[in-house]
Formats: C-alpha cells, structure tokens, sequence
C-alpha cells in the first residue's frame, strides 16, 4: 500500500509513542515503589517482583514477538501489544493487592514486547532511504533517551501530586490515541505465513531460556554469582538457548533463520549494544544510587540531576547524529560516542564523595551526550542486515540484547559495587568512603564494557550495503540476493 510522506511520519510518531511509553514504564516505578509497599503491603521480597515480573515478561518474549509479527503481520503484532498494555495498565491502577498489581505488571510487560519487537521492524520497512532512514531512527532513538530519565521525574511528581496509581493512569490515555492513530497510520502486512517458521518447540526453547536467564540475573544480588541457585538455573537457561540454536539448524520451518546471523552487522551490532547498553544502563542506576546514598539528592533531586543528560541525548539524536553520519559515516558516529561514554565512565571512578555539581557531576552529564550518536548508530546498523521478511526477527532480535544487556549490567555492577563496599566498611573505611569506592570500582568495570564495545565496533562493523538480485532489503529498499551477503560492503 502506497504512503504518503505525511503517513510515514505520523507512523514514526506512533511508534515513537510506544517507545517511550515502554522505557517511561520502565523507570517510572521504580520511584514510586516505597509508597506502593506501604499502601499494599509488599513484603521487601515481594516488592522486587514489581520490577521482576515485568522484565521477565519483557525481555523473554521480544524474539518470539518479533518472529511472530514477520508471520502474522507487524502491524497485527504492534496493535495487539498496545491493547494488552493499555489494559494491564488500568488493570495496575486498580490494583487492590500484591498479586493484582505482580500480574498486571507481568502482561504489561507482555504487551511491551508485542509492541516493541516489530517498532524497529516497521520503521526500516518505512523509510528506505538512507537520508529518511536515519533521521526517523534518530526522532525514535531520542524519545527511548527522554523515556529514561523523564520516568523518575514524572513518578516523583505523579506519586506526591495524586498518588501511586497515577504512574499506570497515564498510560491509558496514550495507549487509547496510539491504537486510535496506527490503525490509519501503520501499513497493513498480512506477514508471510504461520507456515513459514511456526516451529512450536523453537519457541517454548527459547522463550523459557530468555525468561529463565532474565530471572536467573535480577536475582543475582538475592543469591550471588556462585550460589546454586545462580549457576544450577543459568546452566540450565543456557541449555534451553542451545537447544533452539540446534533446533533452528534443523528444523524445516524454523522460528528464527540462522541466516540472518550471516550478517556481520547483525551480529557485531548486537553484541555491541549488549555491551555498551550494560554498562550506560548500570550507569544510570548507579549514578542515581550515588548522588542519593552519599551526596543526598531526593527522588526528585536525583531526576532533575539526570536531565542535562537526557536532554543532550534526546537532542543530539534529533537535531545531529543523523547528518553526521551521513556526513562521516554510521560506524564514525558510532566509534566517537563510545569514546565519549568511555571516558565519562573513567571520570567517575574518580568522583569525590563531597562531589560538587558543576564540578565533577556536570562535566560527567555532557559526556553521556554521547549515548545521543551510540544508540542511533546501533540502530542502524543492526538493522542493515535484514531482510523485509526477516525485519520483525531482526528487530526483535535487536530488542532481546538490549534488555538482557540492560540486565546483566546491572546485576553484574550492582554485585561488584556491593562487594567492594562491605569490604572497604570491614576495613574501617566510613559509609560514604565506603560506598564512593563500591560505586567507583562499578563505574571503572562500566568503562572496561564501553571499551570493549568500542573495539567490537571498530574490528567487526560494517556501513549498510547496497545489494542486488532476489528479494527486497528491509533497510535499503533495494533487492536482495537470495541468500544473504556473509560481509556488508565497507562504508565509504
């Protein structure tokens, strides 16, 4: 179905919608989380869950979603993600107790992965120009930059102006003029087919292994990393995921094509992400924990610290990363916000604990500016290898080590922080000193990751090719050969 220009926009305006309803959602709880506790009386244990469920939910199912979404239609897969989160969100409101509430967070996070798996997916189909292409992951990536640190601010306000349930409310309204706006604004796909990868055991292997090794990480700091529970369940988690490698080796009509792990922007932009999103991730729950346990910023405080670095991030995606990767090239753009995050990171493991703001914390937030060229450029790229049948997988595929990344930065960080503390405290270090060191060894172990990320970078990716000969590439509108290229063609 043919698209006017003004159609394709407000179809970005959608998806960017749902975007950052996804990620708010994601970081709005977590302030109101004390008065939800009192109110319904969460046990500390079970108040984890709160987060828990959603993430599990979230993180395990984004790989089927986006496989799905190639076969049913993305569309179908979008709206239905949106209705399920619009209802678990009234569903939260109105929550009377603790199970209520876990539940509703569970198919909130359902629906987030429906939604958020096929976004990547519709955009490339979307904009097939190189030009238009990177600015609409440009307008997209700056909303999921914004979602992050707006959530703490909005909770803050939300909880004190009219209590708990507002921080679900508000989703309502969004999700209603969301559903209301895609059915006139996303094109209709029909998919291609059930029959093309209903592999029914790939799915069960994969979705128990994602969810499995989610909950086996967030319950990390409950258990530690050499407990039995942390390795009898991750062995156990890496097994299910080995086991839908082989299956997809072998199936006739496998969920998730291992051809599309030929590309080596796929795969090189993906394990990249997976390390630079943990450590910008634990940054921003770390950072938040240190300017509150030892610099004694409020709830509010602590988000309004933030803003300086979602504002750049957010703009800098909007308004530059676009035409300087048109400009340099992608991989350029890419290489120059990883050295900006690294070296962020690297002024923080030497953060005071009487740290100034305009002193030590500013000149910190403007290096996060950097994430403004990461997560475009990741974008990009890890889409550039995807085939149009194939684009929902990749997306999804996209989505998967994003969150996973986000998860094993902070448990992995958390662990290490945590440990470094309690041992300065045995050694007759004061609490602030303590922490400070605790949080500048997390930060030193979240410059390492970004460095790495950066070598991945350089050694691996490729700009997006130009192809020709069998069918239509989702990113470049050009056609595709029938079995993909192993190599992207170099960027220029």
């Amino acid at each position: 179905m043919p698209y006017s220009p003004d159609s394709r926009w407000t179809a970005l305006g959608v998806l960017s919608a749902t975007g950052l309803m996804t990620i708010l959602d994601g970081s709005i709880v977590t302030v109101a989380l004390p008065t939800i506790q009192r109110d319904l009386g969460f046990t500390p244990a079970g108040l984890s869950w709160m987060v828990n469920a959603y993430l599990i939910a979230f993180g395990g199912l984004l790989l089927l979603s986006g496989r799905l979404g190639d076969l049913i239609g993305r569309r179908t897969m979008f709206m239905a993600g949106n209705v399920i989160f619009t209802a678990a969100s009234l569903l939260a409101g109105v929550a009377g107790g603790p199970g209520m509430l876990i539940t509703a967070r569970f198919l909130q996070g359902v629906g987030s992965a429906m939604a958020s798996a096929v976004v990547l997916g519709i955009l490339v189909t979307l904009f097939t120009e190189a030009r238009e292409r990177a600015k609409a992951i440009a307008i997209f990536s700056s909303t999921g930059a914004a979602g992050a640190s707006l959530g703490q601010v909005l909770g803050g306000v939300l909880t004190d102006a009219f209590d708990w349930p507002w921080i679900f409310f508000i989703n309502v309204p969004i999700g209603v003029l969301t559903i209301a706006l895609a059915v006139r604004a996303l094109p209709a796909d029909r998919g291609i087919g059930l029959s093309a990868g209903a592999d029914i055991a790939g799915a069960v292997l994969i979705t128990s292994g994602l969810m499995l090794g989610i909950y086996t990480v967030v319950k990390v700091e409950e258990y530690g990393w050499l407990a039995a529970h942390t390795l009898g369940l991750g062995a156990l988690a890496l097994a299910l995921i080995a086991g839908f490698v082989v299956r997809q080796a072998t199936a006739g009509t496998p969920l998730m094509p291992l051809r599309i792990l030929r590309s080596r922007n796929v795969v090189g932009a993906n394990v990249a992400q997976m390390l630079s999103l943990s450590g910008m991730f634990a940054f921003q729950v770390l950072f938040v924990l240190f300017i509150q346990q030892v610099l004694g910023y409020g709830a509010l405080e602590s988000g309004l610290a933030l803003l300086p670095a979602a504002v750049g991030i957010g703009s800098i995606s909007l308004f530059a990363s676009a035409r300087l990767s048109a400009r340099f090239g992608v991989k350029v753009v890419l290489l120059s916000g990883l050295a900006m995050l690294t070296a962020a990171m690297l002024l923080l493991t030497r953060i005071p604990t009487d740290a100034g703001y305009l002193t030590h914390l500013l000149p910190v937030m403007l290096l996060i500016w950097g994430g403004g060229l990461v997560l475009p450029a990741l974008a990009t790229l890890g889409m550039s290898g995807a085939r149009e049948s194939d684009a929902g997988l990749t997306s999804g595929l996209f989505n998967t080590t994003q969150q996973v990344g986000m998860a094993i930065g902070v448990a992995v960080l958390s662990t290490m922080a945590a440990g470094r503390t309690e041992g300065l405290l045995a050694a007759g270090q004061d609490r602030a000193s303590a922490l400070t060191g605790g949080y500048q060894l997390a930060f030193g172990i979240s410059a390492g990751l970004l460095f790495t990320a950066f070598v991945v970078a350089a050694v691996v990716l490729r700009g997006p090719s130009r192809r020709s000969g069998g069918e239509r590439s989702a990113v470049t509108g050009a056609t595709a050969t029938a079995e993909p290229a192993a190599e992207d063609a170099t960027t220029s």
